[in-house]
């Protein structure tokens, strides 16, 4: 009759299951090699080593950006979108990395650093300009605020703004990635763009939070997830080109 031997079967099977982990190890090192040692440039024209990049980076994001961000990076109040290339801190592969590594007003010696004053709480303006300049920042990137503001009121809360804001906004409020002043003059707001919250933020004042990710996170993770969110903000262009609805919020 037929016979088998376990111990034979099972040695067999370990030895493969072994070599088969052996190999991943390998492949691993390999692409954590590349990665770690080539240019953005050159890993993002690599179809392979973007296929390791988008699903390990989603992994990576959903386990570490996406409770602020959101699962898909479309951000929330109080944290903002990271496709939609109105980047706080510069939107280059450096820049990005340089988020990362960080933070913003973390505990990182090189953090980022960024607030917005407190301009009526702290009695640096009184209620009646904060609502010009409320009004006169709506209607820089919301027809229907730029409609409803006549040329009087806009000229008045212009006046409070370049006196006020420019000085890290901008004079044409498109913002500074230096000090992470944001483009008011786009359709992206972190807090909301309704006039009771912009009120709120000009009164009360803004100071984001993001963790330096330089000691939770090796140097390869870091990278991997610049790439990714690199590569969701090509594919939100794309997306958004076939629609052909333009640069949406």
């Amino acid at each position: 009759g037929r016979s088998y031997t376990p111990g034979l079967l099972a040695t067999n099977q370990k030895l493969r299951v072994e070599a088969d982990v052996e190999k991943a190890v390998m492949d691993r090192s390999e692409w954590t090699r590349r990665i770690v040692e080539e240019g953005y440039a050159t890993i993002a024209a690599d179809p392979a080593l973007m296929r390791i990049v988008r699903e390990t980076g989603h992994r990576l994001f959903l386990d570490n950006c996406a409770a602020c961000h959101g699962q898909t990076a479309g951000g929330g109040p109080g944290f903002p979108a990271l496709t939609d290339k109105a980047w706080l801190w510069g939107g280059t592969a450096a820049a990005i990395a340089e988020t990362i590594r960080v933070g913003v007003n973390s505990a990182h010696e090189d953090s980022r650093v960024s607030e917005m004053l407190a301009f009526g709480r702290d009695r640096m303006l009184p209620r009646d300009d904060i609502l010009k300049v409320v009004d006169y920042v709506r209607s820089l990137s919301l027809p229907d605020a730029r409609n409803a503001l006549l040329p009087v009121a806009r000229e008045a809360g212009k006046t409070v703004f370049l006196e006020n804001c420019a000085a890290c906004h901008g004079e044409d409020a498109k913002g500074n990635i230096e000090t992470g002043a944001p483009n008011l003059t786009d359709d992206h707001w972190i807090y909301g763009g309704d006039r009771e919250t912009v009120f709120e933020t000009v009164w009360s004042g803004r100071k984001g939070h993001m963790p330096t990710w330089e000691r939770r996170l090796p140097e390869v993770d870091r990278k991997i997830l610049t790439l990714y969110l690199l590569d969701l903000e090509k594919e939100a262009a794309l997306q958004t080109d076939t629609k052909g609805d333009g640069h949406g919020g």
